[in-house]
Formats: C-alpha cells, structure tokens, sequence
C-alpha cells in the first residue's frame, strides 16, 4: 500500500525540496531477509555512517519495561557519536532476560564488524512480539548477508526492513537550503500499533549530512520531537522499544553552528519531517479510517496537555471518529476525566469550525455543518479549558473493528 496523500496539517518550509531515495552524504543502507519473520520478507536493517566525525542524539522510551536493545543502546553506546544503526523487526526482544540483552550485545558486536565502526557507536533497535527470544544465530548471518548490499540506495531496503504491522513506509528525503549551503535530511519511522509515546515514536531513524556538534544534535532532536512523535495516539499504549535516532555526518561540508541562520531552518526542516512521519504513523493506525487532530487550550500547559491527550486516548472519541459521529459529550467526558482535579471546567468544544459547547453548556449550532466536520479523512478538534497562554496538540488515529482484528490475532 502506497503512503497516503500529504496532510493539510503538515507543511515544509519554502527552501525544503523532496527528493528521490538517496540518503545524505556519508550514509549507506541496506535490508535483508534473515528469517525472524515467517513470512520471509525483510526483517534485519542497517546504517552506516563512514564520516568518523559523525555525530548524533538519541531519545528512548519511558517505559517501566525496556527491551534489551534499548538498554544496550542507552547504556553501551557513545550517544553523541552514533555511527552505525542495526535493527531487527518481527521480534521485540523484550521482556527476555539476560538473554535477551545476550543476544543484543552480540548484535551490536556483529554489526560493528560488519560496518567497520567500533561497537561503542552501535545503536541497536528491534520490533515485533514481545516476550519471544530472539534467535541471534538468524541476526549474525543476517549481517553477514547484508555487508555487501550496503549503498548510498538501500533506503528503501533499510526502511521496509524495520516494519512489522505498517500497511506502507514512512520515509521522506529532502534538500534543506541553508544560507551556508544546501544539506540533505532523511528519515525513516515505523510504527501502526502500541502508539502513545513519552518522548518519540515506535522507530525512528534520522539522517543528515549537514555538520553540527552533538549538543545541536542533541538541541534540534528535543525540541522537534516535543511537536511530533510525542504528540501523537493511536491506542494510548506506550512502547517497551521507542528509539530515536539522528545521525550527522558532516560530508556536505556545511557547518551548522549553534543560534545560526543555519541553525533556525535545518531545525525548521527537521520539525517539518518529524511531524510529517508522525502523522503518517497516525495514518496507518492499524486499521485506521480517519484521523484527529484536538487542540486544547489552557491558562496552564500542564492542563493543557492532559486534556489533549485525554481526548486522543479515549476509545469513545476514537470510535466516534471511526463513525463519523460528532458525539461531543465523549470529547467532555474525556476532559473531565482527566481534569477531575479542576472541577468544575469552564469547557469550550468545537469540532471543525463549529462550536458546539460554551463554558460547560451546550449551544445551538447548524447540524449540517458539524456532520460534515465530523466525516472528512481529518477531523479537527478544538477544547477551550477557560485561560490563555498556553496549547497542546494531539494527533490520534480512530478505532476500527479492523484494529480489533489484527491485534487479537497478533501472535496468532
């Protein structure tokens, strides 16, 4: 399945350019099949870097739980010097032990053969059902397979390779001009299922050949990751293997220097891909038929973000915007729920551009209209908590019968 049309709630600056699968200067990729998944499709990718200067920023989960390659990544890996990426999909390797985390060292030892990079720069990531081991014979002479097919062209490879549920890629490439020259981002995310993040999506794996120190790296993945993957609810679950990577290799030759010109629109660029691949995820939503957006509203952030993500997570406001209906009380509902602790809420809703309820009361609106608001690809949602100066915004998928199937038939 193709990726669908582009989102009216994305937009790319006017100096960014979508360009063809190729990754920035200094990156080779590649993807290959290594028998994890029954299905023999791809299921082991990986990234190199070959600029030794590279350098990079991580973000993880929040989970309780953390898969094994995440804790290897966090805790065996110079973050700020990431050099090369390995992932495995089909298999979570969570929730597996000192086996588990056995079985990542060696994959990132493996890989670090493969790439010629020392382990140390490794970033190790997987996907797929949780509490399975994960066989490290299959990932071993996976990697050995795919040490020659690794090309400045394995994008594509490197991207179907990471997907478990996805009905398509989310990727995107693009040429950023800069006042010191023009660099090239690229990204690649998986991610339909379990979405609910506390700092960035299910995978997601960034790219750019733009030079920059790792406290940019570090500054720039922050900040855009707040505006995207972390805004985002497909079933409100949060993941035990979310990781985010963005690499720098410097081989453009164009310097990125901290509160530049440069700065401000590589990271304009960046929050433009970021949001793009986020609402893409939402897209897919296992089953998805239409997607949200809620807006709230509030004197306070903090309440802001609550009452947002309330409305995102809510079966009852998924299942209404799976059917189209404009069943507003859900939306209060769901506010009051999670701002119990403000009672009583002076509570504004408008669905679309209508306006269905004022300072906690229902008022009179055109029924056509709203009908129409409620059944478009995207609905747009907007909750007035009753003060100003601070907004939270949420995009969430619906939920549909055909969510409940392929999630009660996952392992199965």
């Amino acid at each position: 399945m193709n990726a669908p049309a582009e989102s009216r709630w994305v937009s790319f600056p006017p100096y960014v350019a979508r360009r063809p699968r190729a990754l920035p200067g200094g990156f080779r990729a590649t993807g290959v099949a290594c028998g994890i998944k029954p299905s023999g499709d791809f299921d082991l990718g990986v990234l190199v870097s070959d600029e030794a200067a590279t350098t990079s920023a991580a973000r993880f989960t929040r989970s309780g739980v953390l898969a094994a390659p995440v804790i290897v990544t966090r805790d065996r890996c110079r973050l700020d010097a990431i050099r090369a990426v390995v992932v495995n999909s089909g298999n979570a390797n969570a929730a597996t032990g000192g086996r588990g985390f056995d079985a990542a060292v060696h994959m990132q030892g493996a890989a670090a053969m493969v790439t010629g990079v020392d382990a140390g720069t490794v970033a190790v990531a997987s996907t797929g059902v949780i509490g399975v081991q994960l066989d490290g014979g299959k990932v071993v002479r996976g990697l050995a397979a795919a040490r020659p097919t690794l090309t400045a062209d394995g994008a594509d490879e490197f991207s179907r390779a990471i997907r478990t549920t996805d009905a398509f890629a989310k990727e995107a490439m693009l040429d950023v001009e800069l006042p010191s020259g023009t660099v090239r981002l690229s990204a690649q995310a998986k991610g339909a299922g379990m979405i609910s993040p506390a700092f960035a999506t299910m995978l997601c794996f960034v790219q750019t050949d733009a030079a920059m120190s790792a406290e940019t790296c570090d500054l720039l993945l922050g900040v855009c990751v707040k505006r995207s993957f972390d805004r985002i609810s497909v079933d409100g679950q949060l993941s035990t293997n979310d990781t985010v990577i963005l690499m720098a290799s410097g081989a453009s030759g164009v310097s990125v220097r901290p509160e530049s010109e440069d700065e401000l629109r590589l990271g304009q660029a960046l929050d433009a891909l970021l949001r793009h691949l986020a609402v893409l995820i939402v897209r897919d939503g296992e089953g998805s038929r239409r997607i949200g957006r809620v807006v709230a509203e509030a004197a306070d952030e903090r309440n802001a973000v609550r009452a947002a993500r309330a409305v995102a997570n809510s079966p009852l406001v998924k299942t209404a915007l799976y059917g189209g209906d404009p069943n507003w009380g859900r939306i209060a509902q769901a506010v009051g729920a999670a701002l119990a602790d403000q009672a009583p809420v002076a509570l504004d809703i408008w669905i679309g551009d209508v306006q269905v309820c004022a300072r906690g009361a229902a008022i009179s609106h055109d029924a056509e209209l709203l009908a129409a608001a409620a059944t478009g690809e995207e609905v747009d949602y907007r909750v007035g908590l009753g003060g100003e100066g601070a907004q939270a915004e949420v995009f969430f998928s619906d939920l549909s019968y055909e969510y409940v199937r392929i999630n009660g038939e996952y392992t199965t």
